[in-house]
């Protein structure tokens, strides 16, 4: 764990040398270079008022533009937002939008950690956080962002047991932002937030979830009707012993009986007899 920590610093330190030099570039452009320059500046001056459009740049609130000269990134880093001025024939600029981006990984074919196939998407969330590392680094930040997004997806999941995978979107997806974060960050894109859309699982597996769930639910509530017979047989057992004690307590639940039976069938007539008497109609 340590060594991971000491590597990821050491993988930061580097980062921000690059971005270091990157923003602070060497911009000896050389004699034929100055000279190209001096030509571009009397053209410019000749030329007026009609050039001064030429030089007129503007960027947008969300944008910031990078400037190159003679094919040298500009000293001072990204420029914008607002109106700057370049020089024709020896300036070129390229606009970097910094608003949130963001993307569906496509459905990615999986097999887990416990063999069992599966078909994951996800959401990334990331913006450009320095536009002149996504700009001098890497040709395409955003497709470079998109495919390394899909097959972290797959690396990670491969990793996981299915159960996991259901139960544990959540952590898995703040390892990916993780991850990716550092990942991307010598391109400097910042990834703000990952999300797992969907897991799909195969329809036999499906099926046999499905059935597993059933038995559970049948054998709990097996367990539950005869722990309710267990209770109900103990309560009968206990009031049992309470009216044997007092048989006056035994007619008064039998009149209670028949007053139930009373309020539900208005027209069942019933003729009440004392119990003494029956043994006496049974012998004869």
């Amino acid at each position: 764990m340590a060594d991971d920590n000491e590597d990821a610093e050491m993988k930061r330190a580097r980062s921000r040398e690059r971005q270091l030099a990157l923003e602070n570039p060497n911009t000896d452009i050389g004699f034929c270079g100055r000279i190209l320059v001096g030509l571009s500046l009397i053209f410019l001056l000749i030329t007026l008022p009609i050039s001064i459009w030429m030089c007129i740049v503007i960027v947008k609130e969300y944008q910031r533009a990078i400037i190159f000269r003679l094919g040298r990134l500009l000293s001072g880093g990204a420029k914008g937002p607002g109106l700057f001025f370049v020089l024709p024939c020896t300036d070129s600029f390229i606009n970097v939008d910094m608003r949130t981006v963001t993307f569906n990984i496509p459905p990615q074919e999986v097999l887990t950690r416990d063999s069992v196939a599966v078909c994951v998407d996800g959401l990334v969330y990331y913006r450009v956080q320095n536009p002149t590392l996504a700009v001098a680094n890497v040709s395409n930040a955003d497709a470079a962002t998109q495919l390394l997004a899909q097959t972290t997806l797959r690396n990670v999941l491969s990793n996981k047991n299915l159960a996991e995978i259901l139960s544990d979107c959540e952590h898995i997806a703040h390892f990916m932002q993780v991850t990716l974060d550092n990942a991307t960050d010598d391109w400097g894109i910042k990834v703000e937030r990952v999300e797992i859309k969907d897991v799909k699982l195969p329809p036999q597996l499906l099926r046999a979830m499905a059935s597993e769930a059933e038995a559970t639910r049948e054998a709990r509530a097996k367990v539950i009707a005869a722990e309710g017979e267990m209770s109900a047989s103990r309560a009968l057992k206990e009031a049992s012993l309470v009216i044997a004690e007092s048989p006056s307590a035994l007619q008064l639940r039998y009149l209670q009986t028949l007053n139930t039976i009373a309020e539900e069938k208005n027209s069942t007539i019933i003729l009440a007899l004392p119990l003494e008497i029956l043994p006496k109609f049974i012998n004869t």
